[in-house]
């Protein structure tokens, strides 16, 4: 079937004509950017993308189709999808399906053949912003005033949206070591995975989990995921994290877990002006000095001083991970008055599918760190005198 037209437009009224690609219909987010080459399946299950429309800056998408196995939840969470080149014959010898077929069984609107380098060079100069996709409306003014009707991302809170209704076990691989509460924000399947692979069963927990129920899983350590939304619209999950740690209990997130982590320590978060997303982010690891290339999605930081520790009320926390491209805060650590580390979180994925893989290591620091072992130097500088 030959593909209709279809209308994007921004809310600041930039507009784009392409075809309809994906379900037909119309479809409202946040317009963002991803600049992965790869990994779309998995992006496109990614709980974070809750309410965002996604642009890929590369151009040939869906080429290697739909598989059984590399979904990230199960179903598909971005608002809209926008591509330049789609596949018209997908080649992959585990494909099942082509990504159209996907898109319109799920009902996700999109759109195709129109310059995403414009639009992301757009989206960049004048930051993210709201967005509509429509196969049903050819009047840019019309759908421009539905486009300014629709919900912000700022000031929402999504995670109770995309959490687990109740609570399931991801059984450790081999002999089991220890015991994790995860936190469902929006977490990755391979999140899990990962910690299973190093023996650790994980429980994974609503996002409205209560510190008495917490305390009521046995867990060695506590984890909380990443997810949409603006961190600085949730409250209970930072209580909930505050009591762990006031108990004193190892704590690892990772993204929407870095930003709540943050906040607990007392720290603020902001909005980026179009963050990072993608597979190709460097950061360095300023306990080690080493150099990694890092998936991201997210299109809020942390503010936090980047030198030198801060008393908090649980103890020293510092910036353990900087973006060099634009030395955004990427992880905190949080460690006692003896320098042993408590506490830490990353803003990118080390979970990381479709990779790359240069963080793994971060899921090692957390069983060290339920081990009660903690090899890693607590600066830069201290790496650099060993």
């Amino acid at each position: 079937m030959t593909a209709g037209p279809a209308l994007l437009v921004l809310e600041d009224g930039r507009t784009f004509r392409g075809e309809s690609y994906g379900a037909q219909g119309e479809t409202f987010g946040e317009a963002v950017f991803n600049t992965g080459m790869t990994g779309y399946q998995e992006t496109l299950t990614d709980p974070s993308y809750h309410r965002q429309v996604v642009v890929m800056t590369a151009p040939h998408i869906g080429n290697t189709g739909i598989n059984d196995e590399d979904s990230e939840s199960s179903r598909i969470w971005v608002a809209g999808y926008v591509v330049r080149d789609p596949a018209r014959v997908p080649s992959n010898w585990r494909s099942r399906r082509s990504l159209d077929d996907e898109l319109i069984a799920q009902g996700v609107v999109g759109i195709s053949g129109i310059d995403t380098r414009a639009l992301t060079r757009h989206l960049r100069e004048r930051g993210a912003m709201r967005v509509g996709i429509s196969s049903i409306e050819s009047d840019p003014a019309a759908l421009l005033d539905r486009v300014r009707a629709s919900a912000q991302m700022s000031g929402t809170e999504l995670a109770s949206e995309v959490s687990t209704g109740e609570t399931y076990v991801v059984p450790a691989i081999g002999e089991p070591r220890f015991k994790v509460a995860a936190l469902d924000l929006g977490i990755k399947s391979m999140t899990p995975h990962r910690m299973a692979e190093r023996g650790i069963e994980v429980h994974v927990l609503p996002a409205t989990t209560t510190f008495e129920e917490l305390k009521a899983v046995g867990a060695d350590g506590l984890f909380f995921s990443n997810g949409p939304g603006d961190p600085a619209a949730t409250t209970g999950q930072i209580e909930l994290l505050q009591a762990a740690l006031a108990h004193g209990m190892p704590y690892f997130g990772i993204c929407f877990g870095n930003q709540l982590f943050g906040r607990a320590l007392g720290f603020g978060t902001y909005k980026l002006k179009y963050g990072h997303r993608g597979i190709n982010q460097p950061v360095m690891d300023r306990t080690t000095g080493k150099v990694e290339v890092t998936a991201h999605n997210h299109g809020f930081a942390v503010d936090a001083p980047v030198d030198g520790p801060t008393q908090t009320p649980y103890g020293l926390a510092s910036v353990s991970h900087v973006c060099l491209n634009d030395d955004v805060v990427e992880g905190l650590e949080l460690r006692d008055d003896q320098g042993a580390l408590k506490a830490f979180s990353v803003q990118y994925h080390p979970e990381a599918a479709a990779g790359p893989h240069d963080a793994s290591y971060l899921f090692d620091r957390f069983v060290q760190l339920m081990s009660g072992l903690d090899d890693a130097p607590s600066s830069l500088l201290d790496h650099q005198e060993a």
